[in-house]
């Protein structure tokens, strides 16, 4: 099995999966329940949402370990079994992809830097023993997604690259600003973080989250202008959360944003998958509009 990036360089666009938390929930997940627990205790259910997206087309699914740092875990008192739950979310995945592709989560840690909540030896420690859990258990590239912080995504990268044998892969998320500019929640634009995060050993970029597939073609387009080699990820939402009887809905059908997918990858995306409100509909709509493409 070739790695990602030789797919890319082959001229491939590939398609990626779908949202996981919303999936979980349907499957029983409570609030307050630790997501990675079910790793352990309900590892046939994740499984499904692995497989439901194998299904739908896609050539690589993440694993349920976004909030696998033990930052994220001590608070349901597990962080103990931090490289545990990462290398049971990776077997699940593992199991489910066959000769696909599993690509890590790592999310953000909730500690913020310049606020002295942790220092930059305590980030770097806890992204290592995840993705050392993460390799373990079968990965072939760690994903490190949804950041708007610029030092620990570079953290994150490091303590990937340095301490595993994987591709490294990292994705920020921007919203748009009222003058119309991309920006993370910390003021870092798509172009701002290209080269840092290239220096910090990134093998692919992108954004996740924050934007429908219509916004993130002006990001694609302002990362592919400040570098015109580099791989580009996306994970776009199912379109922009609406609150309709009580509940966040993300509305765009499958169709509404499968009809997008021409665009950005004319704009530069190599690969591309859904996050918040996707379903394995949206991804086998995407994996359509490509293979016809």
């Amino acid at each position: 099995m070739g790695k990602i990036l030789d797919k890319i360089s082959n001229g491939k666009v590939l398609v990626s999966d779908g949202a996981w938390g919303t999936f979980l929930q349907k499957k029983g997940l409570k609030t307050g329940e630790c997501p990675e627990e079910w790793n352990l205790s309900h590892p046939d259910k994740v499984l499904d949402i692995a497989k439901s997206y194998i299904e739908a087309g896609a050539d690589m699914i993440e694993t349920n370990s976004f909030g696998g740092t033990c930052f994220k875990l001590e608070k349901y008192g597990l962080a103990d079994k931090t490289f545990e739950l990462n290398k049971a979310a990776a077997e699940i995945s593992r199991k489910a992809a066959g000769e696909k592709f599993v690509l890590g989560s790592v999310g953000p840690t909730g500690k913020i830097l310049m606020m002295g909540d942790v220092t930059e030896d305590e980030l770097y420690e806890a992204f290592k023993v995840q993705a050392k859990g993460l390799e373990a258990g079968g990965a072939d590239a760690i994903m490190i997604e949804t950041m708007s912080d610029l030092d620990e995504a570079r953290i994150a990268i490091r303590a990937a690259k340095e301490n595993t044998r994987l591709e490294v892969f990292c994705t920020m998320t921007f919203e748009k600003t009222v003058i119309g500019e991309f920006r993370s929640m910390m003021g870092v634009s798509p172009a701002d973080m290209v080269q840092t995060l290239v220096d910090a050993g990134a093998d692919l970029l992108g954004a996740n989250c924050g934007n429908g597939i219509a916004g993130m073609v002006g990001i694609v387009k302002e990362i592919r202008k400040t570098d015109s080699a580099i791989p580009i990820l996306v994970h776009a939402n199912a379109g922009m959360p609406i609150y309709r009887d009580g509940e966040t809905v993300f509305p765009e059908q499958p169709a509404e944003m499968a009809k997008l997918i021409p665009e950005i990858v004319a704009a530069g995306a190599n690969i591309i998958g859904g996050c918040c409100g996707t379903t394995p509909e949206h991804i086998a709509k995407i994996r359509q509009v490509i293979d016809d493409k």
